[in-house]
């Protein structure tokens, strides 16, 4: 009984990590009106891409409120609606691979977790990231679809190319 509860908690102590770093809270704006208990809302994110430097990430979730919503315990709808923008000069940090994670989020206790992967589209030098929701049993076709040009931002060098750093 004791290992049970034990795995318990550290599940539930699990569910609330993302990826090496938090996504910042922009704002948030109720939704739905609940009578003694927390309205439900739309929540606006920014995540840095932790292997791009240079692109931010903004991403809109819908946030359950009432009591179950207040502990955590409501199942998140599988929506998500995703912009990404050049703040900076692009710069890679590493290597990476066609379609790998670049932030992911629980969205329930065990079986839903958000994802935002990136790729590169080569011909036109164009970093390209999509937010879904997958879950363990049956995944969602809720989508969001973001692009960023790589430019050369303020500099005279010509713009990094995304295929010498992302492959396929």
């Amino acid at each position: 009984m004791k290992r049970l509860m034990l795995s318990l908690m550290l599940l539930i102590a699990g569910v609330g990590m993302a990826h090496a770093e938090d996504p910042d809270l922009i704002f948030k704006k109720a939704t739905v009106w609940k009578f003694l208990s927390p309205d439900d809302k739309l929540g606006t994110y920014a995540i840095d891409d932790p292997d791009v430097e240079g692109v931010t990430c903004y991403f809109t979730v819908p946030e359950k409120g009432g009591w179950k919503g207040w502990l955590g315990l409501a199942d998140e709808l599988p929506k998500a609606s995703l912009s990404c923008q050049q703040v900076a000069p692009i710069k890679f940090k590493r290597k990476l691979a066609q379609g790998e994670e670049a932030f992911s989020q629980r969205r329930s206790l065990i079986f839903k977790r958000m994802q935002i992967v990136r790729g590169c589209d080569s011909k036109r030098n164009v970093l390209v990231y999509l937010v879904y929701t997958d879950r363990i049993i049956e995944g969602s076709p809720e989508n969001s679809t973001a692009s960023v040009p790589i430019t050369p931002f303020g500099s005279t060098e010509p713009p990094v190319k995304c295929a010498e750093w992302i492959s396929e």
